[in-house]
């Protein structure tokens, strides 16, 4: 039987029962996103109630506020993910929530603190989730909900991908593709802030001119479509940028072929996506001559320790906060669910980030 800990929640729309309507041993009901199977998730998943579940002296009931809707949240319902929690199951491994209330060993958490999980569990699209006190992390109030539930996966892969394969330093230089993703858009963000140089890549199609101003304007350096990087002397278009260090991708295929040919001798290339479905292809001579490295990153196999997890994460929401950090999002009501799925899955042409408000 699901219950709230193993992850559902209510409707935005419906009234809120106050903390004094409950016992404080005994959570609200909840409403949540189930799946019983795997398969399309416009036609899996469905809108339940779950019944209240008992609070012990150690755990916290967290109302949730906020949670988006990943490509990866797409993938496990469908079954396509490499993890895939037992069905049936509720949705969501992100969010924010504020502090409803605890069993009596919690001294931490107080009443309406701001708090988002502390490691990745399945089950945070139902309006009310349970877990022990260990498994939250209190973050500043005044963090706009939407960076909030949304820091820990790809603003978190950004930073990790910097920091944890090549010791970039001031002066450095990156190259990436996918640079319009969220990710990407973070990378060129956070290299700024570090003063690390940014080389980005996008698509070649209608308004890359646009994309290219906007990309500027959050910090990048230079902007190329893949069609202005078939030269024969690539590396002639750097101006004076030195030759990057790291290069990441998330598209595989030709767009991996130009991270390669830009990276500097000893240069690594991290990949943690393939959106373009197309294998890696690199020379030999990339290997011999250049002695290219290729890495994988995968943010849930990091297995980061809470100390290194919740200081990463309060360093993102801190420069959210300041504005140093953003992205696009669209915050849309929980009881408007199913349309913010089919506008995740890419039904409705290409859309912002689905944030779930409760």
């Amino acid at each position: 039987m699901l219950s709230q800990r193993s992850h559902y929640v209510p409707f935005c729309h419906e009234k809120q029962k106050s903390i004094v309507d409950f016992p404080a041993a005994v959570s609200p009901p909840s409403t949540a996103v189930v799946y019983d199977q795997h398969g399309p998730p416009d036609t899996v998943t469905r809108v339940t109630e779950i019944p209240p579940v008992k609070i012990t002296e150690n755990d916290v009931c967290v109302r949730m506020l906020a949670a988006p809707i990943n490509p990866a949240d797409i993938n496990r319902i469908e079954g396509v993910y490499p993890v895939r929690p037992q069905v049936p199951t509720i949705g969501g491994w992100e969010g924010v929530g504020e502090v409803h209330s605890f069993g009596s060993a919690v001294k931490t958490l107080s009443h309406g603190d701001l708090v988002i999980h502390s490691a990745y569990i399945p089950g945070t699209w139902q309006t009310y989730v349970v877990e022990d006190q260990s498994l939250w992390h209190k973050i500043d109030k005044s963090t706009p909900i939407e960076y909030a539930a949304t820091c820990s996966v790809n603003p978190l892969s950004a930073l990790r991908m910097l920091e944890d394969f090549v010791a970039l330093k001031p002066g450095d230089t990156i190259v990436q593709n996918g640079a319009t993703s969220i990710v990407g858009q973070c990378v060129i963000q956070l290299a700024r802030v570090r003063g690390i140089h940014s080389i980005n890549i996008i698509r070649d199609k209608p308004g890359s001119d646009e994309v290219k101003e906007k990309l500027m304007k959050l910090g990048a350096d230079l902007v190329f479509t893949e069609s202005e990087l078939d030269v024969k002397s690539i590396k002639s278009l750097l101006d004076d940028i030195p030759e990057p260090r790291l290069g990441l991708n998330c598209i595989g295929g030709n767009a991996a072929t130009l991270v390669i040919k830009l990276l500097r001798q000893g240069g690594t290339m991290v990949t943690y996506g393939g959106m373009s479905k197309k294998p890696i292809t690199i020379s030999t001579s990339s290997f011999i001559f250049k002695d290219v490295s290729l890495r994988g990153f995968w943010l849930q196999e990091k297995n980061l320790d809470q100390a290194q997890y919740r200081c990463s994460i309060d360093y993102l929401l801190a420069l959210a906060r300041a504005g140093r950090l953003k992205y696009e999002m669209e915050l849309v009501p929980f009881n408007d669910f199913h349309t913010a799925l089919e506008k995740a899955m890419g039904k409705q042409g290409s859309r912002k980030k689905q944030v779930l408000k409760f």
